[in-house]
């Protein structure tokens, strides 16, 4: 999900996933003592808005028998898919709707929210805490999730950059070897030889569904180790200049030869379903897919992971940076049951608790430092641990690419309007991953929508 970010008041709608189903999760718990005030539900209970992915359905099936057993606050969750969820909670924050209490928001809204006056700080919460500890939290995930006066607006539940991951059975099967930082015409040639479709395997699965966040994540980071960027330091855009045309002819030329079924509706979801099934010999996206990936109750090829990191062409490294984190909307009426919710969630009880119930693979990891000194979780993530945390702490959001940048941002550029124009070509991008449209004429499209909003920044 990658860093630091925005959205700005007003910020367009994000497009809503065609077919997704909103799930709607209702936990309940023991009566207790609770914030007053109006809201969904009693006192004693907080909405939460949060996006669909295993470390959020995981703290879905936990709240009720230890955060509510604990406090006798009662959390409503409502699960949403990636695009969805941004779409849901732009519009309650941003028109002040007041429906929810706590929503996960990444490194990209927290900023500019908290400069629009959209979001609780949580540092005064957080500093007040001793047993919280918030001196443990990992520095550049504290630093994308705070405003322009260094006060914390959302808590990090987990961090991430991204990585390759790769079928060590397929590969040595295939007599195939993954270098430890591998380019991305390797990738493509190892693609190649992987690919099997006639099996049911593809040789790589990358995301190809429509979304700022979704296709552009791990694309814009191709884009940047290829040489190109969204916009040079003085606005100009360059969708459709050489480099940026390159990344983008390389990635769908990649995922069309050797990608995976119905790429252009494939987003994060469905890559760790197709790779954790034994589907896919590589997938390239989010570290966090690793504690779903070894757990041998969610994935066929737990402990037949290989880790790698995210591949290169002009730059040294070009994984992102992200987190998804708690924030809490300046309408909520419950702010204290609120943080206690948030500082629960991404405290390092919870994390245990995770570790004790579900597998020590699976904690919600990248946002503590001392979750890397965990027995438990150092065997149980050895295979991808280290190399997570270096990738994290690899990743520059201020210069990500091989020119100087307007904003700072790895996937995404730091601007409120970024979220329109970014969904608005890569639906572009995915009609030339569905249907072989060209490329130059998907860029050109997109290089017109990106001089409109450089004229804004222009003045």
């Amino acid at each position: 999900m990658q860093k630091q970010g925005t959205r700005g008041r007003r910020s367009p709608a994000l497009s809503l996933l065609v077919g997704a189903a909103t799930v709607g999760l209702v936990l309940s718990g023991c009566s207790g003592a609770g914030d007053t005030g109006s809201g969904a539900g009693s006192d004693k209970t907080i909405t939460a808005l949060m996006v669909g992915n295993p470390q959020m359905e995981d703290i879905a099936k936990l709240t009720a028998d230890a955060f509510t057993k604990q406090t006798g606050i009662t959390v409503k969750f409502t699960i949403l898919p990636e695009n969805e969820l941004r779409d849901k909670v732009t519009q309650d924050v941003a028109t002040q709707g007041g429906q929810y209490d706590v929503a996960t928001i990444g490194a990209y809204e927290a900023p500019i929210w908290a400069k629009n006056g959209w979001l609780h700080e949580l540092s005064s919460y957080a500093d007040s805490d001793s047993a919280y500890d918030k001196g443990d939290l990992i520095e550049p995930v504290v630093k994308s999730l705070s405003g322009e006066d260094g006060k914390l607006y959302a808590a990090p539940f987990y961090g991430e950059s991204s990585f390759l991951m790769y079928n060590k059975e397929i590969f040595a099967a295939k007599g195939l070897t993954m270098p430890e930082r591998a380019t991305w015409q390797q990738v493509a040639e190892l693609a190649a030889k992987a690919d099997d479709k006639a099996n049911g395997t593809a040789g790589i699965c990358l995301r190809g569904l429509p979304g700022w966040g979704e296709m552009f994540a791990p694309l814009t980071s191709v884009v940047n180790t290829f040489g190109g960027t969204w916009f040079e330091k003085d606005w100009t855009p360059k969708v459709n200049a050489p480099e940026f045309t390159e990344a983008v002819k390389f990635y769908v030329d990649t995922v069309r030869k050797y990608g995976e079924p119905g790429a252009s509706q494939a987003g994060f979801t469905e890559c760790l379903n197709a790779f954790g099934q034994g589907k896919a010999a590589m997938w390239y996206d989010a570290t966090s897919a690793a504690g779903t990936l070894e757990d041998p109750k969610a994935s066929k090829v737990a402990g037949k992971v290989g880790y790698a990191y995210a591949p290169v062409v002009k730059t040294k490294a070009s994984g992102w940076l992200w987190a998804w984190a708690w924030a809490m909307p300046k309408t909520t009426k419950k702010a204290d049951n609120a943080w206690k919710f948030i500082s629960w969630a991404t405290s390092k009880e919870y994390e245990k608790l995770v570790g004790e119930k579900l597998g020590w693979s699976r904690l919600p990891a990248g946002k503590r430092k001392s979750t890397y000194d965990v027995p438990q979780y150092k065997d149980s993530a050895k295979s991808f641990a280290d190399i997570t945390l270096k990738a994290i702490e690899e990743a520059d959001p201020v210069n990500p690419g091989v020119q100087p940048r307007p904003t700072i941002g790895v996937q995404f550029v730091d601007i409120p309007e970024f979220a329109d124009l970014g969904t608005k070509v890569s639906q572009e991008i995915a009609a030339c991953i569905a249907n072989g449209t060209p490329v130059d004429q998907a860029l050109a499209n997109g290089q017109k929508l990106a001089e409109d909003v450089a004229k804004k920044y222009r003045k």
